[in-house]
């Protein structure tokens, strides 16, 4: 018996419906991302091996810039406006609400809480132009110090989340006294694993890093 050929009919799919939901969702990113605030400083930071990646949230930074000033920053919006109302009451700042905002909603600071009320009163550009000029966070190897700023900002951050994850971002150029410094202060307050920032390099080879890494283990005799 002779075959039946079925006829052939090309395959017609409505794309439209897949354009709108694409351009929704694009429309939805684009309106809901928000932008991470641009750092103060520029910070290169020392190449190492480590592969070890950074938390994505809860984060303390701390930065040490090439001058040795010190900027501090956590990264959610919502601890940063109660950690400055914490500010502002125990060191009677007097801040107005849209100077806590503009806090709340800021990058890292790195002023002296004597100047904390004038730089968050100023608009984005004036802020840009004293962090260029600013002495940052007084740092101290004694807590209860009152040249340790940085100690109470630490303390009351961890008071208001106490799962943030410290990191430390020094400039390679940095002096290491003001490096101590901070790590002395973390010490203090018995915080002893913390992360260092640093750049990424390739494993030299023939250390034992390279071996682990390329598997290429001589076997036990």
């Amino acid at each position: 018996m002779p075959k039946l050929k079925m006829p052939r009919k090309s395959t017609n799919v409505d794309m439209t419906a897949m354009c709108d939901v694409a351009f929704l969702l694009l429309t939805f990113f684009m309106l809901a991302t928000r932008f991470k605030p641009d750092e103060p400083v520029t910070v290169v930071t020392p190449n190492s091996i480590s592969e070890i990646p950074i938390p994505d949230n809860d984060i303390m930074l701390l930065t040490v810039d090439p001058k040795g000033r010190v900027f501090f920053s956590i990264d959610n919006p919502g601890i940063r406006r109660t950690l400055i109302e914490d500010v502002n009451e125990y060191k009677s700042l007097g801040l107005t609400p849209q100077e806590m905002q503009s806090f709340a909603h800021g990058a890292s600071v790195g002023v002296p809480f004597a100047q904390l009320k004038s730089y968050l009163a100023a608009p984005p550009n004036q802020q840009k132009e004293f962090d260029k000029v600013t002495t940052g966070i007084p740092t101290d190897t004694v807590n209860t110090s009152d040249q340790n700023e940085l100690a109470a900002w630490i303390r009351m951050a961890r008071n208001n989340n106490p799962k943030l994850r410290i990191a430390i971002k020094a400039d390679g150029n940095a002096s290491y006294p003001e490096i101590k410094k901070v790590i002395k202060t973390l010490e203090n307050w018995k915080i002893f694993k913390f992360n260092l920032i640093t750049g990424l390099k390739a494993v030299p080879p023939g250390t034992a890093a390279y071996t682990m890494q390329n598997g290429t283990a001589k076997p036990k005799q």
